[in-house]
Parts: structure tokens; C-alpha cells; sequence
């Protein structure tokens, strides 16, 4: 048995993709022996990690520290933290290093961080001399759950998020729980609004769980931790198994996220708004809409923010600090989402906890009424 496994438990969840299948590593104390999992992808004894300032000053030398263990030379690249490192500057100025650093097409690359350095550094490797393969070793619970998993990369523009990128499938993913105990109770918080969006769109007895199950998740109970993410990779390495890019299904994924994403924009990036915030004020929406259109029971809405809000995440607009622009500049931001088609809006609404679905061709006019009566509550 090798120290990975008799080190405590550690949960693995498939990602069935075919010859480019991987597996996502759940535990507790992983980061110290990453270099076991490391090891066998490499063609030389050489990889670049990518990580921000943030985790480097906390994680990086036991990460060096356990590639070295394992004869494994390593280069660190160093990125500013935050959203705004999603761009073209600083996806050139990631490429330029790694050449430097002598990254061949062979060689491996490691994302090391949330989810602006899994989505920044597996773009760059996506396109670096053609394609590199690279592993995620992510540091927070909503890249844990989310963004680490299922091969989405790429930059903002400043037309909206995640508009340039690339589906670039990751080699393993190393989520170590361990790691969340850094994180503050904000950064925790939004991500676990990744976790209740699995629970939300499509396992209504995983959300349920989770209803008793939050307070534990956020004072760092590990058995509880361990379970609501391997729940989460689960339900996600389903969905990415059916429907790798985007074609149908996997679109579920993005609850809360075409009202989340125009705020985001709204408020620049900024730290006005997280992701997992956006989401999480999102996700309420996409539920208030739809009671709104009569596709979902009255009080559904409430049963979610009251989950969400115990939390502690924001479950209105009216909660983002200073201005946000009028209800029709928000839906302009949302002519530019990815899920989009032929100038027309699509959301992820639903009939109820758990019963997510695609709605094509939303009447904007809808959507605009719905949001100036919602944000007229601020």
C-alpha cells in the first residue's frame, strides 16, 4: 500500500472521458505527497508550477518540498492573485515564463491554486507549443468542486467572463482538504455555493444532506468536508462524462451563473463580488424567475436563499456593496454569455430543488421586468 492510501482516507473519483479519462484525488494531507501522484505523468524528472502570491506564501515550499522528494525539479511561477490575472496580459506574460523555464511540449505543467489560476494555467497550457498537459492541484473549495474538474480554461474579456478559452482536460486532480482550513471564511463560503448548486440543478436529496450537513462543511468537520466534495466531483464527472463540451446537459452546470456572471461583470471583477457570491445571489434569482414564470413552486426561493444565507453568502443584489447599473445594462452583460445562441438569452431555470433545465430563447423583456422589480428591493 503506498503512503498515498495509508495516510488516512482519501476518496477517488473517476472521470470517464475514454483514453483521456483521469481521476480526481480527495483527502485529507494529499499536497504533502502530490509528488507520488506527480511522478508517473512525467517524461522527465521537470514540471512548472503556476500559483498566485496568496498560495505561495502559505503552500509552495511543501509542494516543492514533495515533488523534490520524489527527484522532481520544479519551477515556480509566481501570478498576482484575483480575478483581474484572467487576461491577456497576464496569460502572456504566464506563457512567456513558461518557455523560459524551458517547458516542452513532453513536459507537465501544474496549476496550483483557486480557480482564476486553474482556469489562467490550464489555457496557457492548452495552447503553450500546441498543448501541454497539466495536473490541478486546487486550493479552494469552490475549485475543488468545480472548476478544477472538466477541463474548462480561460481569460475574461472585457465583453464578459470566460469568453476566450479552451476545453483542455487535466491529467489528475489533487484536491486536499486540508488546504481549505487557510482559506477565510469568505473565500469558504463561496465556494460552497458551488457545493449547493450540485444539490440545486439535480440530486435533491444531496441538498437536503446538505441542509444539515453546511455547519459541519464549514467549521471543518474532514468526514463531512470529504463527503460534500466527492458528492460534488461525482455529479460533476457525470455530467462532463455525457457531455464533455457543452452541447447539451453539461449547460446545467451553469445555474445561477448567466445572473451571477452579469454581476461580476457589473461590479468589474472586483472584490465587491466573488464568484461563489455571484453565484450564490445567481442561483437565487434563477429560482425567484422561475417561480415567477409559474415553472416552479412559490416559497422554493426562499427554502434556497434561507440555505445559502445560513452559510453566510449573499443571497441578494442588494447585499454587493455600492452601485450596480441599471436592470438593462445587466441584461446587455447577458447577451455576451457563452450559453447564448443567435442573439438569444438562455438561463438555467427550474421546476424545483433539483429539477434544473435549459431554457432557450427567455424573453429578455422577462428578464427585464424581472429585474428591475428585483433590484427595486435594494
Amino acid at each position: 500500500m503506498s503512503d498515498l492510501n495509508a495516510a488516512g482516507r482519501r476518496d477517488t473519483v473517476p472521470v470517464s472521458l475514454g483514453d483521456r479519462s483521469y481521476d480526481i484525488h480527495i483527502g485529507e494531507g494529499l499536497l504533502a505527497r502530490a509528488g507520488e501522484v506527480v511522478a508517473p505523468f512525467l517524461k522527465r524528472p521537470l514540471t512548472a508550477i503556476v500559483t498566485d502570491e496568496n498560495v505561495a506564501a502559505v503552500h509552495l515550499a511543501t509542494l516543492e518540498r514533495a515533488l523534490a522528494g520524489k527527484g522532481i525539479r520544479s519551477t515556480a511561477i509566481v501570478m498576482p492573485p484575483g480575478e483581474k490575472t484572467k487576461s491577456y496580459q497576464h496569460l502572456a506574460e504566464l506563457c512567456d515564463k513558461l518557455l523560459a523555464a524551458g517547458i516542452e511540449r513532453r513536459d507537465r505543467i501544474i496549476a496550483f491554486g483557486g480557480g482564476v489560476i486553474g482556469d489562467l494555467a490550464g489555457f496557457a497550457a492548452a495552447i503553450l507549443r500546441r498543448g501541454v498537459d497539466f495536473i490541478q492541484i486546487p486550493t479552494t473549495l469552490l475549485s475543488q468542486v468545480d472548476s478544477s474538474v472538466g477541463g474548462k480554461t480561460g481569460i475574461n474579456s472585457p465583453h464578459g467572463k470566460n469568453l476566450i478559452g479552451a476545453f483542455h482536460q487535466p491529467l489528475a486532480v489533487i484536491a486536499d482538504i486540508a488546504l481549505l482550513d487557510t482559506l477565510n471564511k469568505r473565500e469558504l463560503a463561496a465556494g460552497y455555493a458551488e457545493v449547493a448548486k450540485y444539490g440545486l440543478l439535480g440530486d435533491p436529496d444531496f441538498f437536503e444532506w446538505l441542509e444539515g450537513a453546511a455547519p459541519a462543511i464549514m467549521r471543518g468537520d474532514s468526514q463531512a468536508r470529504i463527503q460534500a466534495i466527492r458528492r460534488s466531483c461525482e455529479a460533476k464527472a457525470r455530467i462532463v462524462a455525457e457531455d464533455e463540451h457543452e452541447t447539451g446537459v453539461r449547460a446545467l452546470l451553469n445555474l445561477g451563473h448567466t445572473f451571477g456572471h452579469a454581476l461580476e461583470s457589473a461590479t468589474g471583477y472586483s472584490q465587491r463580488l466573488l464568484h461563489g457570491e455571484g453565484v450564490s445571489i445567481g442561483m437565487v434569482q434563477a429560482f425567484r424567475f422561475s417561480e415567477r414564470q409559474k415553472l416552479c413552486p412559490p416559497g422554493t426561493a426562499e427554502r434556497v436563499a434561507k440555505h445559502l444565507r445560513s452559510a453566510g453568502l449573499p443571497v441578494h443584489a442588494s447585499q454587493i456593496p455600492g452601485e450596480l447599473p441599471p436592470p438593462a445594462t445587466l441584461v446587455e452583460i447577458m447577451r455576451q454569455d457563452k450559453k447564448a445562441q443567435g442573439g438569444k438569452l438562455t438561463f438555467i431555470l427550474a421546476r424545483g430543488i433539483g429539477e434544473a433545465f435549459v431554457a432557450k430563447d427567455v424573453s429578455e423583456h422577462d428578464v427585464l421586468n424581472f429585474l428591475t422589480e428585483d433590484l427595486r428591493q435594494r
